[in-house]
């Protein structure tokens, strides 16, 4: 189940922290419960992209893009991810969690995010997320104009662009074996 009331807890949380500039990072305090581990005792891969969700809109919320996306009727959705996985978290570990924008491109936002324990990195994601309205992607430059029409994209980092490289040359729909006989 998604974690509701956690969401809740850290959307009101950061409504009273001070703003972030736009490529202002988002620190937030975290525990995995019995409710996010899996057979291994440790927090589960999937639980762990949904636990990246109760940074991810905070940040939003403090940058002013919430504000920005209901006074525009828009809306926000993942549209790809890269993660990474380095360190076990285990239940009832207490665990701080990074989250920054890093930039956009033409139509998309990415998202920098990070778990941590102490000086020790546990995992990294870059979320590429789309504003959205009735008629599909908002264009980047029309959401950063309606932010701010000074800002500027910074340039992303080189394994961010190789990444998106190697998605623009990825097949979709996917290839696959074919029907299978049940």
């Amino acid at each position: 189940m998604y974690p509701f009331i956690r969401m809740i807890w850290h959307m009101a949380k950061s409504r009273r922290q001070a703003r972030l500039p736009l490529l202002g990072t988002h620190h937030s305090q975290h525990i995995c419960m019995p409710w996010d581990i899996d057979f291994w005792m440790e927090l589960n891969n999937g639980r762990t992209l949904t636990l990246y969700d109760l940074g991810r809109l905070p940040l939003a919320q403090r940058i002013g893009l919430v504000d920005l996306l209901r006074e525009h009727k828009w809306g926000l959705t993942v549209a790809g991810s890269m993660v990474r996985y380095r360190r076990r978290i285990r239940p009832f570990a207490r665990f701080q969690m990074r989250s920054r924008c890093i930039g956009w491109d033409q139509r998309f936002v990415y998202v920098d995010q990070s778990m941590w324990r102490g000086e020790e990195c546990c995992g990294q994601a870059i979320f590429r997320l789309a504003v959205t309205d009735a008629n599909g992607i908002v264009p980047t430059a029309k959401v950063a104009a309606a932010y701010d029409p000074e800002v500027q994209t910074p340039d992303l980092p080189g394994w961010v662009q190789t990444w998106l490289a190697a998605e623009d040359d990825r097949p979709w729909p996917p290839e696959g074996p074919g029907p299978t006989a049940t």
